[in-house]
């Protein structure tokens, strides 16, 4: 599997002014390369391949007068970005075409010397990892490296960026096997809130950091201080650097925390389960500020690639589910509840239930239910895994009332907690 690994990197004024140089000759060939195709369709002429315009505006542009400055940065920069527009038609069509999932990609858009941050790539052939523990890069220079942790293996690409705040990072790509760990016995599953930032099915509570609210008076000072300043200014500009350099605190902050959080998370449980939350449109509503400052669709994200690394089961459960309406003790489902009910009684059974830990409960047997149903693995009499046939979907909809019965909302065995279920990878 591949891996991404980030270090801060320490130019020196000579090697800034070397990567600020090969920012521009790279939006310069992304922006003439996608200058020629758009004017190409817009004509009604057929797609213009790579390799023309690899000939037309790298190996050609050299030898003009208005490009000659492309030689002055490594070739392998420019080729990179019309690989990296390629990638963006690629994604953009398979999105039209519905071969990509997720998301609709837009089409590429031309980029700004005004962008706030910049990068480029690099292959092996540019850039080398030196014994002195600085960077090779190509036509740049030895950059110096803050390095928190060592790589796992000999990188494959690298990505140097400058962001908001006028900071650098190098990011490289290392091939590697998964780290499997040591089966655990327990099972998780999580309900992701803003008064609690997470609650387990055992009990636990990750309390939520509030980084931006936490960081708003600030922010909001520095914010006044941008406003007051003239535009096109030497104080604006560095204004804005202070403003910018407070959000990355920010974000650097939350990212911490994430990346402790579920590694804790993926550590000492075999199974993670999780409600995939419609974060997009929660964003759009009055506790918006409160949805991007918890940050969970990268939470969410970093469970996955981390369960899948370590070995670990994840799943996650459909935002249809009843989570909060169903009690997990006898199955019980009696209608939502307003946001401020923090406890609740069944009327069937009269267990209290905490909210949140109610719906973690749920979570963790839906969870369950959906990999036993669709993932679980058996051996056959060879000894060679064979899926299960999926499970036909239930005649009535999932959680809709029942004559004179509690809903069971798809949870196998209401009336008794269900047990752990053996999964065989």
């Amino acid at each position: 599997m591949q891996l991404r690994y980030n270090y801060r990197a320490y130019p020196n004024a000579s090697q800034r002014r070397a990567l600020a140089s090969a920012f521009g000759c790279a939006r310069v060939v992304w922006n003439d390369c996608l200058r020629d195709r758009k004017e190409a369709h817009a004509a009604g002429l057929p797609y213009v391949k790579s390799a023309e315009l690899s000939r037309l505006r790298i190996t050609q542009a050299k030898r003009t007068a208005e490009r000659a400055w492309l030689a002055d940065v490594s070739a392998v920069v420019l080729q990179q970005s019309l690989r990296d527009l390629d990638t963006a038609y690629k994604n953009f069509f398979d999105s039209v075409i519905g071969k990509r999932a997720g998301r609709k990609a837009g089409p590429p858009r031309y980029k700004s010397k005004k962008d706030t941050r910049q990068s480029i790539r690099f292959n092996t052939n540019a850039f080398r990892l030196k014994d002195d523990g600085t960077v090779y890069v190509a036509k740049v220079g030895n950059l110096k490296v803050k390095w928190s942790r060592r790589l796992p293996a000999a990188p494959t690409s690298l990505t140097v960026t400058r962001d908001s705040a006028g900071r650098y990072f190098l990011s490289f790509v290392v091939d590697t096997k998964p780290d499997v760990l040591p089966e655990a016995e327990t099972e998780a599953g999580i309900d992701l809130g803003l008064s609690a930032f997470a609650v387990l099915s055992d009990g636990r509570k990750i309390d939520s950091p509030r980084f931006l609210r936490r960081a708003e008076k600030k922010l909001k000072r520095l914010q006044q201080e941008l406003s007051r300043k003239a535009a096109g200014s030497k104080n604006r500009a560095k204004a804005r650097i202070a403003l910018a350099r407070q959000h990355a605190r920010v974000a650097d902050r939350r990212r911490d925390f994430h990346h402790k959080a579920s590694t804790q998370i993926i550590c000492d449980n075999q199974a993670v389960y999780v409600e995939d939350l419609a974060v997009s449109g929660l964003g759009r509503t009055r506790l918006a500020k409160s949805v991007h400052d918890a940050g969970w669709s990268a939470f969410v994200r970093m469970l996955e690639y981390k369960a899948a690394r370590h070995g670990r089961t994840f799943a996650k459960v459909d935002r249809a589910f009843p989570s909060s309406q169903v009690c997990s003790a006898c199955g019980l489902r009696d209608g939502p509840k307003p946001l401020h009910v923090r406890e609740w009684a069944c009327g069937e059974c009269g267990t209290v239930h905490d909210r949140d830990h109610n719906a973690a409960r749920n979570v963790l047997f839906e969870g369950r239910r959906i990999v036993a149903a669709g993932r679980a693995e058996t051996l056959n009499a060879c000894g060679a895994p064979v899926r299960r046939a999926p499970v036909p979907a239930q005649r009535r909809e999932a959680g809709s009332p029942r004559k004179d019965q509690p809903t069971q909302a798809g949870i196998a065995g209401a009336r008794q907690l269900p047990g752990r279920v053996c999964i065989r990878r």
